[in-house]
């Protein structure tokens, strides 16, 4: 047998998790922490781990390398990126670690029967283990783990692209999709927020009930608060019957908050209220209504900064970016260029219903190179003139792209 290096014990300043679908295993680490941890919480899978690591304070993650519902690899690289704080320590589920006549009193699994590993580096050591021989080979380390190619992820509905930026987004919104978390989108204008929300809403269990789509930056300010929480009749002049607002009209579904950032801070007061309470009172009227609506953001602008200077407010900003989804601009995605490219290409010609043109190798050398500081609504527009321009011609060339922060006042000469 062979054994890891001892570890020091934990401290105090924050708890251990336990991730899997097997008690057995659950008992082997509570059994080897023998209290030198304090919390220690349970998870049964992937998604309800990630959903504790975000509500509490943790040192350590022991983490089952088969998980009824994630990938531990994938969630593995999620936790680096959100948690780089936590430590993470690999556990082998097999079954034969666990045989009876290795049982205690109690009937719960000796230590001696629990295999670990660490982080490859070694340095942080959490507790003492030993791992068992067995015919299937080693484990591997937390870092071996997290460098390996991760397998590739189908797109969104609506979405293209195959970059390993996009296999980020299309992994995480995957992930927290099933969940009622709170999903912060942030991204670059142009880059596809609101196609995120509605995969997060289609691939979610509220799927069937509505989605909900309001944008902040478009209602007034005086407007908002009875577009959003509704308003009775008499309410104000004018408001000669009861109306339902945004919120109550997604009971059930899923509110998408897009432009968020734009929110006046009374009202970010307001929408913090509804956030906590999952309760509404319609403009005008005393009674308070319980409302079940998961709700989604979405912010083209820095919103931690703007909370850091005062401009909004940082209890608010907390709640909406319980699981932040960073979209990347279009420039840091070149590989997707073409294919996004394409795909507007046949869209077009397909409602028009006509044969799709083709892109020539210089087209698709300018298209690459262009910096894209309209990200995909940009070049979307940019292959709408193309197909114009290109008539009935077979394919498009050079010539017939016009860059309009390039050759802002003269349209393309061809």
């Amino acid at each position: 047998m062979s054994a890891l290096p001892s570890m020091p014990i934990l401290t105090q300043s924050g708890g251990a998790l336990i991730a899997s679908p097997d008690s057995a295993l659950r008992r082997a680490v509570l059994h080897r922490l023998n209290g030198r941890c304090r919390p220690v919480h349970q998870a049964l899978g992937g998604a309800d781990a990630l959903a504790q690591l975000e509500k509490g304070n943790w040192q350590v993650l022991f983490l089952d390398r088969r998980l009824p519902d994630l990938d531990a690899e994938e969630l593995i690289a999620i936790i680096r990126q959100r948690f780089p704080g936590i430590q993470v320590v690999m556990l082998n589920s097999d079954s034969a670690c666990f045989p009876e006549e290795n049982a205690d009193q109690d009937g719960n699994p000796i230590a001696e029967n629990l295999t670990m590993a660490g982080d490859a580096h070694g340095a942080l050591r959490l507790i003492q283990a030993k791992e068992i021989q067995t015919k299937e080979p080693p484990p591997r380390g937390f870092l071996e783990a997290a460098a390996i190619q991760p397998r590739q992820i189908q797109p969104l509905p609506q979405m293209i692209g195959s970059s390993e930026a996009m296999q980020r987004v299309y992994r995480m919104v995957r992930l927290v999709a099933p969940r009622m978390t709170t999903v912060l989108i942030a991204g670059p204008t142009g880059t596809g927020k609101e196609l995120v929300a509605r995969a997060l809403h289609a691939l979610s269990p509220r799927s069937s009930k509505p989605l909900v789509i309001v944008n902040c930056a478009a209602i007034p300010e005086s407007l908002l608060e009875s577009e959003l929480f509704g308003y009775a009749r008499g309410a104000f002049t004018g408001a000669m019957q009861s109306q339902l607002g945004r919120i109550p009209a997604a009971h059930g579904g899923t509110l998408f908050l897009d432009e968020v950032s734009e929110l006046a801070l009374g009202m970010q007061a307001k929408l913090l209220r509804f956030l906590e309470q999952k309760e509404i009172q319609r403009l005008g009227s005393s009674e308070v209504t319980r409302v079940d609506v998961r709700v989604l953001a979405a912010s083209n602008v820095d919103l931690a900064g703007r909370a850091a200077r005062g401009e909004f407010r940082q209890d608010l900003f907390y709640r909406l970016s319980a699981f932040p989804i960073e979209l990347p601009a279009l420039a840091e995605r070149r590989g997707d260029i073409v294919a996004l490219a394409e795909h507007f290409l046949a869209c077009m010609s397909a409602a028009l219903d006509m044969p799709t043109p083709h892109l020539s190798e210089d087209a698709m050398h300018a298209l690459v190179a262009h910096p894209w500081r309209g990200n995909v609504r940009e070049l979307q527009h940019v292959m709408e003139r193309a197909s114009i321009l290109v008539e009935n011609g077979e394919t498009i060339t050079s010539q017939h792209l016009y860059f309009a922060d390039s050759h802002p006042s003269a349209p393309p000469q061809l």
